[in-house]
């Protein structure tokens, strides 16, 4: 990709390079957070049905991952240490991402128009109009978790930023959230450059990582876009604006700077029914038609959790098989982002072999909630007091 022009630096609330590093992990947690609901409602399409569907979602999953791969670069290139096995990191669904002047829930579940249109709202372009316009103050109260509008208490506060129940808070200052994962990013991007101006009118530089904890191409599958290495400010960049790129595209446009389709307009393809193709203008494909089947889809219960299978032991026992290879596929991610860049090409395949378990779950009705089927959980954390 072409390297954007490093532009002089903004002002921004990142002031130490400890206070990047925990911007960065918040971004691999924003990144991460939005797999699991991918993968459920992948998995939860028929077989034989939904091609269209299922090949974009497969897609933006993949690149998913590849964002994931770019922050924890970026990470790296700075000092710092990816965490991905950290208690926490992966959200007690629904979770809280932000959207313009509202945050919005997401939840597991199966393919349909709510979840599409929450995975819409997920990668929607929303850049600020203004300074002022970046950043929108959190109504607690509204939330339903304080009765004044104030912020929880630190303790609670630290319980809800741990539990990853509202992502997206503006590190430091609760009362604020971003407007939306773009601004999030334009964030990190000035704080590296506001923190590199500095060090270099030492004669230092921020960028002290280990080169041998970068992940290179040849290391990673992609469905569109490659991995970045990242040695120094320009690279840095590079990566976090591909980030934003693949998600909400190039300027508000329907390409990133890859040559490939956001992934906004992707999934806005299967909600208008009809493909994207060169010289369309946004909101307006005039490709192939596509068809969405939302009958062949599995009724998996929304936000299902293991309490909800006691009356089915053998479903239960499934789902905590599948959350243990959930945590061994993330532990095996989190070695490649630290020294060991190999196991990520296997990691992103083990990412899709998990399927034989989500299906045995996906397929399964539940004897307590007519109706519904089973599903991933994703609970890979035990209640604190069960804790080790």
């Amino acid at each position: 990709m072409s390297v954007p022009v490093v532009e002089q630096s903004q002002g921004s609330k990142i002031k130490t390079i400890e206070e990047l590093h925990e911007y960065l992990h918040k971004g691999l947690q924003l990144e991460h957070a939005t797999l699991p609901p991918y993968l459920t409602a992948l998995y939860s399409l028929k077989p034989g049905t939904n091609s269209d569907a299922w090949h974009v979602i497969r897609v933006v999953a993949v690149e998913e991952m590849l964002h994931l791969t770019l922050v924890a670069n970026v990470l790296n290139a700075v000092g710092g240490t990816p965490d991905l096995t950290k208690r926490g990191f992966v959200p007690n669904y629904p979770t809280r991402l932000p959207s313009g002047p509202d945050d919005f829930e997401v939840h597991l579940g199966p393919f349909s128009r709510e979840a599409l249109h929450t995975f819409l709202r997920i990668e929607k372009p929303a850049p600020a109009v203004s300074e002022a316009d970046r950043f929108v103050a959190v109504d607690w109260a509204a939330l339903g978790m304080t009765f004044n509008g104030s912020a929880p208490p630190p303790d609670e506060l630290a319980e809800l930023e741990e539990s990853g129940a509202i992502l997206g808070l503006v590190p430091g200052q609760p009362t604020q959230r971003f407007a939306s994962i773009g601004e999030f990013y334009e964030e990190i991007i000035r704080g590296i450059n506001h923190l590199e101006d500095q060090a270099r009118k030492v004669g230092k530089t921020i960028f002290t990582g280990n080169p041998a904890h970068q992940v290179t191409p040849e290391y990673f599958y992609s469905g569109g876009g490659d991995v970045i290495k990242v040695t120094g400010r320009d690279t840095a960049v590079a990566a976090l604006t591909l980030v934003a790129e693949q998600g909400e595209g190039l300027h508000g446009g329907i390409y990133d700077s890859e040559d490939e389709i956001a992934h906004y307009y992707r999934f806005q393809q299967l909600e208008k029914g009809q493909y994207y193709q060169k010289g369309d203008k946004p909101n307006k494909p005039s490709g192939p038609k596509l068809n969405v089947d939302w009958q062949a889809v599995y009724p998996v219960k929304q936000n299902i959790k293991l309490v909800d299978l006691e009356r089915d032991p053998d479903i239960r026992a499934a789902a905590m098989e599948f959350n243990q290879s959930y945590a061994t596929f993330l532990a095996n991610v989190n070695l490649a982002y630290n020294g060991q860049p190999d196991l990520l090409l296997k990691a992103v395949w083990e990412m899709f072999r998990i399927r034989d378990t989500m299906n045995l779950l996906i397929r399964n009705p539940l004897t307590g909630h007519p109706g519904k089927n089973a599903g991933p959980t994703f609970e890979l954390y035990p209640p604190k007091e069960e804790a080790p």
